[in-house]
């Protein structure tokens, strides 16, 4: 199981105390906010992609979409999703339970700009039932992201929106 994998890799760092299981499902944005009883947009939403026959995965901000041109422009294609059968083979983790850590070896991970405005962020930990809050500094140190990318939309600076 993919919270396995993850929970293992916590362990190495001496932070698997910090995963949340929930009762509940947290396998959307909506979901997982409100078993944190935070807004939506601190959800660190993992979206999987195909670049150049590889999984990338665009961690985003929960209030994010991707803009089709600005993923273009960066990685030189189309923004195609995996579809649900291929992510688990290509990333290691199901849909719902994505996330930047523990994932399959050649999978790329890039971080959006959308994340920079929050301290603090949630992304899931390999089920649809988990979360780990971590400071922004932290996801990009232990999701060993390739690069911070803009290729969203729809949300908004602080004090801009």
């Amino acid at each position: 199981m993919a919270i396995e994998k993850v929970r293992a890799y916590f362990e190495t760092l001496g932070m698997q105390e910090r995963i949340l299981e929930f009762p509940v499902s947290s396998a959307t944005v909506e979901l997982a906010a409100a078993a944190l009883g935070c807004e939506g947009a601190r959800i660190a939403k993992t979206l999987s992609f195909l670049v150049e026959g590889h999984a990338a995965l665009i961690v985003a901000a929960g209030d994010a979409r991707i803009d089709n041109g600005k993923f273009k422009a960066q990685f030189g294609t189309k923004a195609k999703m995996l579809a649900p059968e291929q992510v688990e083979t290509l990333v290691g983790h199901a849909v719902g339970g994505v996330c930047p850590f523990a994932v399959n070896e050649g999978t790329a991970v890039y971080l959006d700009v959308s994340l920079k405005r929050f301290e603090t962020v949630f992304p899931a930990c390999g089920s649809a039932n988990s979360a780990i809050e971590l400071t922004v500094p932290e996801l990009a140190q232990y999701s060993h992201f390739l690069s911070w990318v803009d290729v969203c939309k729809g949300w908004a600076e602080p004090g801009n929106g």
